[in-house]
């Protein structure tokens, strides 16, 4: 009796559907673990590019107010380095190029398997559009 009973496939379909559950909210899991950094690096390359906007506008880096701001509506903290044709000071002439690279380390982790750091890098460039005489 108990042989035949290990032998019936009655209930099978029961464990492949907990089986298969299972394996789907690993995977919603893990996606929902990845997906903030996706938006941070989407959040990142608006920043860089809202930054050297301004710069071209202003006609130089100093657009300390603009990044705070950003910062700010963001609530990323990038590290920026910027690379410019400077004429004097913070001062880019007319048609000058103005590069920005901001970098950013993320934290993806997967609940109690602990945290991985990873760095992502925004970079924009533009020309100034202000002449200085």
């Amino acid at each position: 009796m108990l042989k035949k009973l290990l032998k019936s496939k009655r209930g099978e379909g029961y464990i492949d559907v907990a089986i298969g559950l299972l394996c789907l909210m690993l995977v919603v899991a893990l996606a929902v673990s990845f997906l903030p950094v996706f938006t941070a690096k989407q959040q990142l390359d608006i920043f860089a590019t809202e930054i050297v906007r301004q710069a071209e506008i202003v006609g130089g880096t100093n657009v300390g107010s603009r990044i705070s701001d950003l910062k700010t509506e963001t609530g990323l903290d990038p590290s920026i380095r910027w690379d410019c044709d400077y004429y004097s000071g913070k001062k880019v002439q007319l048609n000058g190029d103005i590069e920005v690279t901001l970098t950013e380390t993320v934290d993806i982790g997967f609940f109690v398997f602990g945290s991985f750091p990873i760095e992502i890098t925004a970079k924009a460039t533009g020309k100034s559009e202000v002449y200085y005489k």
